[in-house]
């Protein structure tokens, strides 16, 4: 059970139309956003964000990649599940995205990518000029680079929600690895 209220009755006058916009893109409105739904301005900083990226150069497959490998490491069942469907959206492949969990990819430029967004995440951030070099390698530009930096800070944010809150899964649930 959530530890605060997960918002469907009492909506905060500010929230409700970002809600509406979440329920048709989903279809149904998923219970991370209703328990964001408690602080407008967080609603809004997390979906303003979620549409930037889509909008990304990096494309959605890998975003969602990307999600599932830092959705792992942080052991957030609730980004596990949510973002290995949004993948397959996305057009990755179930092996894809378990792979992705695990922060591998038989394609080297996801590969780096995953390696790089782990490595930010279990170091803190506290990187080398040798880690940027690798994902210029493997073909990644500054653009590309900074977008990856910010999938994983919205993933950290979402994860940090889901498990301080303790949001209760409602997509398919995905085996932590």
């Amino acid at each position: 059970m959530s530890r605060i209220n997960l918002q469907t009755q009492t909506v905060p006058a500010a929230s409700q139309p970002l809600l509406a916009q979440i329920h048709q893109a989903f279809g149904a409105t998923p219970n991370m956003f209703k328990a964001v739904a408690n602080s407008p301005a967080a609603l809004q900083s997390m979906w303003t964000a979620f549409g930037a990226l889509g909008k990304g150069t990096l494309g959605s497959k890998l975003g969602e990649q990307i999600a599932v490998a830092i959705a792992n490491r942080n052991r957030c069942e609730y980004c596990l599940a949510a973002h290995t469907v949004l993948g397959q959206q996305a057009g990755a492949t179930a092996t894809e995205m378990a792979s992705a969990q695990a922060g591998q990819s038989d394609d080297a430029r996801t590969a780096a990518a995953l390696r790089f967004a782990l490595k930010v995440v279990e170091q803190r951030a506290q990187l080398d000029d040798a880690d940027v070099a690798a994902l210029r390698s493997a073909g990644f530009g500054d653009e590309q680079i900074v977008e990856i930096l910010a999938h994983v800070a919205l993933n950290l944010f979402t994860n940090y929600i889901n498990v301080a809150l303790d949001v209760p899964v409602d997509f398919p649930k995905v085996a932590l690895k």
